[in-house]
């Protein structure tokens, strides 16, 4: 731990100076009834907590590199060092950690934890990031705040994963179960907290949010839209707001936080909320603090539920109730470049020590003339190839961006991508009538029309992709069918699933974090079972819809709802 000098100090009063003048500037005046009751006051007759300040300063390697934020560590009196705590992390730490101000969460924690109504719990109170000036006090430095807190993506929650726990878990044990960690913040802070829950649930599980910027600022009004169709995931969430809070050029944080609670109500999530009349200011969350707290970590250590009462059509018409990822190969049997499967529902890969039946793990050994065979018929990337059941066959060349057709009969013919940048994986309609090819660079998969000669016409880009924050494309790699019309695509956001009408419905979460995906098909004797191709290693769950194999007798799904 490194500790504080004296322009760590002006940096923080300044920061905390300009949020309190922001939060004032746009605050509506606001009702008296919002006080702070007894849970919120010291007790002399109950344990108290220890709280140290420590200021945490990142390395030109880090992800925010040479940013200085103060940061402090409330322990409880009841820790054991024997027995790990759980833990609570605060973003715009040192609004909380004020024993005078709205939230005074450590008294709160004192008397809370010395009535049982939460864990013992450590928390931890950090403030965003600041970047001192190269010129010292003759420029301004770069404030993080805005970039740490309102980005989308993994970045912030990476950062507290891998950098600042870490340092911080030097000094006092907490646990590492998901179930034990909750995050809180306001404003910022607040999308912050949710945005770490959303991306890392395997870090924490419950989320405190109050007067929430789930707005335009830099893409936190996606949210709604994307929790809708996202499978759910296993958190508890209080949101907090007043119906006069702020509404200005990114947005109308009001309305955005009702369409926050409206979203995760539809997606089954465990919800709590407490709406006022308050403006962007902190009197109404600090008043229910402690109550917030009791909701969050109730039944502890029950484990938090996922999706119960969905309405999603991803949960009710595509997965398995129950059913979750499972890797299918092993180390011992190398790094897969390709996957398939036969007309059989069997799945097949290709590795680095040869193919592999994979009907259990880690997959059965091919060899002889079984072994020869395949590698002839499959010599390219499988994602990259379909065959019609009237025998049209197509190919894609990603280097030269074309794409090529084997008639039955006749010549090979190879068609330009016009616009395309790498092309990488396509598939068939289920009736054979249209093909679908995928650009690892483009946020939309093109739709050919493939009539009686087979010819690929009428090209048109159709299906629109959603896109981490941060993607430089779609990252799109293998596509597949289900008896329905709808097309999987399988990109580092998860499985995506449309319509025939070409919008996404629902985004099957990913195994793990993924970039490079290599394949995807259905499979098993049913073909009620995805197999996902990603990372060199293979990952299989069973669904509750049907795969098509493409050589197989088209199949005439229900026309679309539009």
């Amino acid at each position: 731990m490194i500790f504080q000098r004296n322009q760590g100090r002006r940096l923080t009063l300044w920061i905390t100076m300009m949020l309190t003048a922001a939060a004032s500037s746009i605050a509506w005046a606001q009702p008296s009834e919002y006080r702070l009751g007894p849970d919120s006051q010291f007790n002399p007759a109950v344990p108290h907590g220890m709280v140290t300040h420590h200021v945490f300063t990142a390395p030109a390697t880090s992800l925010f590199a040479g940013t200085r934020r103060d940061y402090w560590v409330y322990v409880p009196q009841q820790y054991s060092p024997t027995k790990p705590a759980c833990l609570m992390v605060f973003q715009d730490g040192g609004g909380y950690v004020s024993t005078n101000g709205s939230f005074r969460a450590p008294i709160v924690f004192d008397n809370l934890i010395a009535r049982g109504e939460m864990p013992v719990t450590v928390g931890v109170f950090i403030n965003p990031g600041v970047l001192p000036s190269a010129l010292g006090t003759n420029a301004l430095p770069r404030y993080n705040r805005s970039y740490e807190y309102d980005a989308l993506g993994d970045r912030y929650a990476r950062f507290l994963a891998e950098e600042f726990l870490p340092e911080v878990r030097k000094s006092v044990a907490f646990t590492d179960d998901p179930n034990g960690r909750a995050i809180a913040g306001a404003s910022s802070g607040a999308i912050a907290a949710f945005t770490a829950a959303w991306e890392r649930p395997d870090l924490f599980r419950r989320v405190f949010s109050t007067i929430g910027t789930y707005v335009g600022l830099r893409g936190g009004n996606a949210y709604p839209i994307l929790i809708r169709k996202t499978e759910p995931k296993p958190l508890r969430v209080f949101l907090q707001d007043g119906s006069n809070d702020q509404n200005i050029y990114g947005g109308n944080w009001w309305i955005a936080n009702l369409d926050m609670h409206s979203a995760l109500e539809f997606s089954g999530y465990e919800l709590e909320k407490a709406w006022g009349t308050g403006g962007h200011d902190s009197k109404q969350a600090g008043s229910i603090f402690p109550d917030a707290l009791r909701w969050l970590w109730k039944n502890y250590p029950a484990p938090v539920k996922a999706g119960e009462g969905s309405r999603q059509p991803l949960t009710r018409e595509v997965l398995a109730a129950g059913e979750s990822w499972s890797a299918v190969t092993t180390e011992t049997t190398g790094r897969v470049r390709q996957l398939w499967a036969d007309q059989d529902g069997t799945v097949m890969a290709e590795t680095t020590h040869g193919l592999l039946r994979l009907d259990d793990s880690p997959g059965m050994p091919l060899t002889g003339s079984e072994a020869r065979r395949l590698k002839r018929v499959f010599a390219t990337p499988t994602a990259a190839s379909a065959t019609r059941a009237d025998g049209h066959a197509y190919r894609l060349d990603p280097a030269k961006r074309k794409l090529s057709h084997q008639p039955p009969s006749g010549r090979l013919q190879h068609h330009n991508l016009t616009g395309l940048e790498m092309p990488t994986s396509l598939c068939l309609s289920p009736d054979q009538t249209l093909l679908y090819v995928a650009d690892r660079h483009r946020q939309l998969i093109t739709s050919f029309q493939v009539g009686r000669d087979g010819t690929p016409t009428l090209e048109q880009p159709y299906f629109h992709l959603h896109l981490p924050d941060d993607a430089d494309g779609s990252g799109v790699g293998g596509l597949c069918v289900d008896t329905a019309g709808r097309l999987y695509a399988a990109t580092p956001m998860g499985i995506q699933v449309f319509d025939q009408a070409g919008r996404v419905n629902g985004i099957i979460a990913p195994p793990q974090r993924l970039t490079n995906i290599q394949g995807l098909t259905f499979g098993g004797p049913t073909r009620d079972e995805l197999y996902l191709l990603a990372e060199g290693r293979v990952w299989r769950r069973k669904v509750q819809t049907r795969g098509v194999f493409p050589a197989a007798t088209p199949i005439l799904p229900a026309p679309p709802r539009l």
